[in-house]
């Protein structure tokens, strides 16, 4: 196998047909679209699902109804009353209830409802029972037995934990004596100098007068 030599599979890659070329070439005048009406328009705009005008599978389903439950349980459901078939000791189980044709098939096991009256002493092995059910199989002498339970827990044993010693105290560090320290001594200030009398830095008013006499004179 070279390169040259790879194709594609018979009949995967098709050419497109051409219409409107022409009634020869088998699509031609109306394109395969009809004569008249809605679809040989050019503007056919036509909604997903679009039926003709008859109601459409998606408003036929119904819709809104809930929800599917992935884990649901499915027991087959037996009646108390139905067990009086049984003799007085017998041991009562899915095998047992399925030969006897109580049951069918039973997918997440039995479940026992108190519908009826039992009057036989019987051991019950079912995986879910009422408390009515219960109460009636004991009543009459029986046991019931549930498949699958789970076992009731022991009591748990309280182990008190030893309280850790608690550290002593350290002793506080004994005070050491301190010398008294030495007071401080200090720098008297200087005194401000006193300042000089504004009367000796004036002239007085008699030398004023003075004064000017003498400069009358000359």
């Amino acid at each position: 196998m070279k390169l040259h030599e790879l194709k594609p599979a018979p009949n995967s890659r098709r050419a497109r047909t051409r219409v409107g070329r022409g009634i020869s070439a088998g699509q031609g005048k109306t394109s395969g679209r009809g004569q008249k009406g809605q679809g040989s328009r050019s503007s056919v705009s036509l909604p997903k699902g679009f039926e003709g005008g008859q109601m459409r599978l998606s408003q036929r389903l119904p819709k809104l109804r809930g929800f599917h439950n992935r884990w649901k349980k499915e027991y087959a459901v037996v009646n108390l009353g139905k067990l009086n078939r049984f003799e007085s000791g017998a041991v009562v189980d899915a095998e047992t209830l399925k030969a006897a044709g109580l049951i069918g098939p039973a997918r997440d096991g039995v479940k026992l409802l108190a519908a009826g009256t039992l009057s036989r002493k019987l051991t019950v092995r079912v995986t879910r029972a009422s408390a009515a059910a219960r109460a009636a199989v004991e009543a009459a002498g029986g046991t019931l037995e549930l498949l699958g339970a789970p076992a009731p827990e022991a009591e748990a044993v309280v182990v008190e934990a030893p309280v850790p010693e608690a550290a002593p105290e350290p002793e506080p560090e004994p005070e050491v004596a301190r010398a008294p320290r030495a007071p401080r001594s200090r720098k008297p200030k200087p005194e401000p100098e006193p300042e000089a009398e504004v009367a000796d830095a004036l002239p007085s008013a008699e030398a004023a007068d003075d004064a000017d006499a003498e400069n009358d004179e000359e």
